[in-house]
């Protein structure tokens, strides 16, 4: 447990207990009032209530066979590029692209690169990317950006880092907690730090 979590963990233990003796407070006052304390809480309960995406949900069941790396490679998934790190902060890992999904579909169960990263034990899946060519795309669906359980793509326009035509993508955090959310490109949770090992 980092020093973060261990200070979150206890912050929410002084909340609770605080919270508990300010209601037996009111209910040995008599008091009938509800506690502004108690509804914040029960209103920060129902909003952090962790319950995934589907999306997230549909992804982390379909890829659960491919945890070993190489269960992937003889589904033909295979390393493109190197290990991916953000500009500023965090990173997305190695990315395995399956070519033969590149053919201007989305299925949510079937996404087109497998995301690992790369640890002192080998690759460790922690996320997916769909992807689509914008031009295929935006053809075939009246120029409609593609929608995949409700999360709208992201187009990434050319020219672009990984020197590929402009294309729409999302990324799924299926594997690893994203503090900045399940669907944002960089996860400061994942590193490069073993890659090439």
């Amino acid at each position: 447990m980092s020093a973060f979590e261990g200070f979150a963990a206890n912050m929410r233990n002084v909340l609770y207990w605080s919270r508990l003796i300010s209601v037996c407070i009111a209910l040995v006052g008599g008091v009938t009032v509800a506690s502004p304390l108690l509804a914040q809480d029960h209103a920060m309960s129902m909003s952090n209530d962790h319950v995934p995406a589907r999306l997230v949900q549909i992804v982390h069941s379909a890829t659960t066979k491919y945890i070993n790396v190489n269960d992937a490679r003889r589904a033909g998934y295979a390393p493109f590029l190197g290990c991916v790190t953000g500009p500023d902060f965090g990173a997305m890992g190695v990315h395995y692209v399956n070519g033969a999904l590149l053919n201007g579909e989305l299925h949510a169960d079937q996404p087109q690169a497998l995301i690992y990263e790369p640890s002192g034990n080998g690759l460790r899946l922690v996320g997916v990317e769909f992807i689509v060519d914008a031009a295929t795309w935006l053809k075939a669906h009246n120029n409609t950006p593609p929608v995949l359980e409700g999360q709208v793509l992201q187009l990434v326009a050319a020219p672009n880092r990984f020197n590929l035509p402009t294309f729409f993508e999302i990324h799924v955090w299926a594997w690893r907690d994203n503090p900045l959310g399940a669907f944002v490109d960089w996860n400061t949770r994942v590193s490069c730090e073993h890659s090439g090992q």
